[in-house]
């Protein structure tokens, strides 16, 4: 009989350049090396039982990264966290390992919502009044963003999936938005259209983009948003 492992993780430094496919390959490696008595897939190709959280894109930091994973047998959640951190490489480290209830959908299926934290990499944004700028953002009825793929062109409301946006004590950038996979919203996504809106044009390496949690949502129906951590459910 397996048990469910939910695994939190930073990701900062050189390795914020690693995309998620390798991250994955990665954690594949280091769950072996650590000796974690992973539950693998039947069939013909079994492959270890592993879920992440939503993909964090490549350039961005985050301290509030997860995986799923199913365990056969464990001494405890200390020592788990502790044997995967000894094999861990600098810019990645596990910050919680928690047990599952059995009912609890996996960290893909529960993601709702996370914050990030928009900062510039030198000096500060060049926009006097920075909150009082970003609530007046924030209280347009809608924020029309045109999002362009290599198959399509599609017109989005940012407002319908931006949460909570203000301005922090050292100047940077907080919001929280939507991460569910029906309507992801991307925090540079926000970015750009607040820059059209303040008259300023500030580029990418410019500025540091990190993820600061990611959230399940337990509201009830009818009720609004009750955003908890990945790492408190159960």
């Amino acid at each position: 009989m397996s048990v469910k492992i939910r695994i939190k993780f930073a990701k900062y430094g050189a390795m914020k350049f690693i995309g998620h496919l390798d991250m994955m390959r990665f954690f594949q490696k280091a769950i072996r090396r650590a000796d974690i008595d992973i539950r693998y897939s039947e069939g013909f190709s079994p492959h270890q039982i592993m879920s992440f959280a939503a993909p964090l894109g490549v350039g961005i930091e985050s301290y509030g990264e997860y995986m799923d994973i199913e365990v056969l047998s464990m001494a405890s959640t200390e020592d788990m966290k502790q044997a995967l951190n000894r094999v861990m490489v600098e810019g990645v480290e596990v910050l919680s390992v928690n047990i599952l209830p059995d009912n609890v959908k996996n960290a893909m299926a529960s993601v709702a919502a996370a914050s990030y934290k928009l900062q510039m990499k030198e000096g500060e944004f060049p926009v006097d009044n920075l909150n009082e700028k970003l609530q007046s953002f924030y209280g347009q009825a809608q924020i029309p963003y045109i999002k362009e793929t290599k198959k399509s062109v599609a017109e989005l409301d940012l407002k319908q999936g931006l949460y909570e946006i203000d301005a922090d004590a050292d100047g940077a950038i907080n919001m929280l938005v939507n991460a569910s996979s029906s309507g992801n919203i991307k925090p540079t996504m926000v970015f750009e259209k607040f820059c059209e809106f303040a008259g300023i044009v500030i580029s990418p390496p410019a500025y540091q983009v990190t993820r600061l949690e990611t959230y399940t949502d337990i509201a009830k129906d009818g009720e609004q948003h009750h955003f908890i951590p990945l790492a408190s459910v159960g």
